[in-house]
């Protein structure tokens, strides 16, 4: 992927079990917990191609949310700010080559930044 791609879009859910039933029947994506990322069950749509994952509902995460990779969080967020955005998550790590952060937009949409580090890199 390169920057400005989407990478995935994280739906909340009140409870992960009957979520995971819903959007599997529904769509047909294949729903499942990867190790290290309990709690989290993952989607990947027929394509193969998108994803995404099935989130707790809770702390002002009440709609789904796109992510977006960039080739810096920390340059991108800069931009936010300078652009009338405000971070609603810092960059924090999912594994030791990838980060993720959040932010809002100036008319209140909330957009989530991916960085990883590939092979090419």
């Amino acid at each position: 992927m390169a920057h400005g791609d989407i990478t995935h879009i994280d739906i909340p859910v009140g409870d992960l079990g009957k979520a995971a039933e819903f959007y599997s029947e529904l769509f047909g994506w294949q729903i499942a917990e990867v190790p290290g990322f309990e709690g989290y069950p993952m989607w990947q749509a027929p394509n193969k191609i998108s994803g995404g994952g099935l989130a707790p509902r809770g702390d002002g995460f009440t709609q789904p949310r796109s992510y977006v990779e960039v080739d810096s969080i920390d340059d991108t967020l800069a931009k936010v700010k300078a652009r009338g955005g405000s971070v609603l998550m810092e960059k924090a790590p999912i594994s030791e080559t990838s980060w993720w952060a959040a932010f809002t937009d100036p008319d209140g949409n909330h957009v989530g930044l991916y960085e990883g580090v590939t092979e090419t890199q």
